[in-house]
């Protein structure tokens, strides 16, 4: 048991210096990407054996996960109901753009990849990396391939979408380390309220078999919480830092068996896939555009596949709406955990018939 404990307290620690680090550096999502690098680092670099003789445990990850549905779910709040009349329009083609930018990656990752169909189809999810890395885990996929292929999306977004709008308009985009989108305060009832919702969700969600029941039954419980006003509580940003850290530290672990060459080939991969994902979401806008009173940075905004918090802070620091904006990747949040699910169901069907055979 103590060394469970010290093997666990080191793996943290180690996380912790990789996010203090990348929050040095002025990353966006500093405490899970720095802690994910760092310890996928140490194990790749190790050729791929995992740190330490003791697995990071994923009880504790998921416990994590259950935490952040339950921050996400907290994202759905009645102002958004008043937004419907102006952008029903550019909402509902969120749909089409999560199904097609869906079977673009695949056919990326299953074909120029080569990776077993399960890995593919999680792998190109258009966003939601913990809710992708959920539902892999639940279908037998590869989840250290797929959790690579999530991050390289990541970088590449907050890297990629910051540069364009500096050579279109000249101005420097802020990143999520350096701005926050509000300060709200909160108690420590607040905390244990999070907390507690994340654990019945937990159990709600097994008891009632939902897919990805760890994450989604905290998500569910949350937004009906949220949206009929008997819990207006806010999770604090450091509890999402906390969170961030277990879950980095965690998928980092996952790394296990990973080659530099599979490394490599992922961020290629990745490439291919965001530049797709990005001609998709310019298109889009440009379509919707004379058809919605929001500026055309807006709508392009809405559509790149990067985090509700990134691309929220990008729209802030550059006064495009940031609600908006938000407003259409909480809904692409939801979308793609729709079409996991309907794809989740399919898989399980398909290996219930293959064991009637």
């Amino acid at each position: 048991m103590l060394k469970n404990i010290t093997s666990l307290a080191r793996k943290l620690t180690i996380g912790l210096i990789g996010g203090v680090a990348a929050w040095w550096l002025g990353l966006p999502m500093p405490f899970m990407i720095g802690s994910l690098l760092i310890t996928a680092l140490l194990i790749v670099g190790a050729g791929g054996a995992n740190a330490g003789d003791i697995p990071f445990p994923r009880s504790v990850r998921q416990s994590f996960t259950a935490v952040i549905g339950v921050m996400i779910g907290q994202n759905f709040s009645p102002e958004l109901f008043g937004l419907l009349d102006r952008l029903w329009l550019s909402l509902l083609m969120v749909i089409p753009f999560v199904i097609v930018a869906h079977a673009i990656g695949f056919a990326v990752y299953r074909y120029l990849g080569g990776y077993d169909r399960l890995t593919a189809i999680f792998a190109a999810v258009p966003g939601g990396l913990i809710e992708a890395i959920t539902f892999a885990e639940q279908t037998g996929a590869r989840i250290g391939i797929v959790t690579v292929q999530h991050f390289a999306r990541v970088i590449l977004v907050i890297t990629i979408v910051p540069m364009l709008f500096f050579f279109w308009t000249g101005e420097v985009v802020g990143s999520a380390s350096g701005v926050e989108l509000a300060k709200q305060g909160y108690s420590y009832i607040d905390i244990l309220l999070t907390l507690a919702v994340a654990a019945f969700g937990m159990f709600l969600g097994k008891k009632l078999r939902l897919p990805a029941s760890i994450l989604i039954g905290p998500l569910v419980l949350s937004a009906i919480l949220q949206l009929t006003g008997l819990m207006p509580a806010h999770a604090p940003s450091w509890l999402l830092n906390v969170a961030q850290l277990v879950i980095g530290v965690g998928l980092g672990s996952e790394f296990q068996g990973i080659s530099r060459t599979q490394l490599v080939k992922s961020l290629g991969l990745g490439l291919v896939t965001m530049v797709a994902y990005l001609v998709l979401g310019l298109g889009l806008a440009a379509l919707l555009q004379p058809f919605i009173p929001v500026p055309f940075s807006a709508l392009f905004l809405s559509y790149a596949p990067g985090g509700v918090t990134e691309m929220s802070l990008v729209a802030l620091s550059l006064s495009v709406g940031p609600i908006i904006v938000a407003a259409h990747h909480v809904f692409r949040i939801s979308v793609t955990v729709v079409v996991m699910t309907l794809i989740t169901k399919k898989l399980e069907a398909e290996a219930g018939s293959g064991e009637g055979r």
